[in-house]
């Protein structure tokens, strides 16, 4: 499409399509930014993208984010239509959970594809076009920062991610450029939403939580949105979660701390 000439800054946001991105584009385009939005499903970009004709321009990229030449591709469409990339906001990833022993070779790639070498890669072509001011921002989990129950896979690239987003904080930091990564408790999306109610659920995630409530899309995309904006000023190599206190304390309910306890067998 024909490139665009304006001010505004301009956000490209992986697995826009549904969920926490879908809900981090609403904010962004709240917020005045133009959006690069890039998911395999095709359809639903377009869908959102009429969704947000009338507060922002929206270039969608259908792409598995997997593909070597995805993020290549997705900048060189942000730059085609806008002449610039603000933020980059790393969102695709898989959420597949085994302990050690299940986790066979091609599940292990599966995450480490798309939720690893994905993000590696779009953060690689992001800072190939990115000024000073711009800023990329991972999604990563407090499983990252503290391992969940048979996350095997999943635990190991987010805190990968950490690391990675480290590591542009350190060497890109001088031409004025941010990383932070947002640190998500489990939000309910169409991902969790079949096991939310499970006491399995409760039990590992509700029960230890200090604060009495959800962290919700509104709150992933608030914070993200912050972190790109300008009022986040110094905040660079930051990890912040965003798990009511569930990373940090040793909090449990007095429902679970009462409970009788069954003994196992074996």
């Amino acid at each position: 499409m024909t490139r665009t000439t304006s001010e505004k800054p301009v956000v490209l946001i992986t697995g826009a399509s549904a969920g926490l991105g879908e809900a981090m584009a609403h904010r962004f385009a709240r917020g005045g930014w133009r959006i690069v939005a890039v998911a395999r499903r095709k359809e639903r970009l377009d869908a959102l993208a009429r969704e947000l004709s009338a507060q922002t321009e929206v270039e969608t990229v259908g792409v598995d984010v997997t593909l070597k030449d995805a993020a290549d591709t997705a900048v060189a469409a942000a730059m085609k239509r806008f002449g610039r990339l603000d933020c980059l906001v790393n969102n695709a990833g898989s959420f597949k959970f085994a302990p050690v022993h299940q986790t066979d070779d091609s599940m292990l790639d599966e995450v480490v594809d798309i939720s690893l070498k994905a993000p590696f890669r779009f953060c690689r072509a992001a800072l190939e076009v990115m000024q000073p001011g711009s800023s990329i921002v991972n999604i990563g989990s407090v499983w990252g920062i503290l391992a969940g129950m048979a996350g095997a896979g999943y635990c190991t690239v987010k805190a990968a991610l950490i690391g990675m987003t480290q590591s542009i904080a350190i060497d890109y930091g001088r031409k004025g450029i941010r990383a932070n990564l947002v640190a998500p408790g489990v939000v309910k999306t169409d991902m969790t939403k079949d096991f939310w109610d499970t006491d399995y659920f409760q039990r590992t995630n509700q029960e230890l939580t200090p604060l009495n409530r959800d962290c919700t899309l509104a709150d992933v995309a608030n914070m993200v949105f912050f972190l790109a904006s300008e009022e986040a000023g110094v905040i660079s190599g930051q990890t912040i979660a965003l798990d009511g206190g569930w990373s940090t304390t040793k909090f449990l309910s007095r429902e679970a701390a009462v409970a009788e306890r069954v003994p196992t067998k074996g």
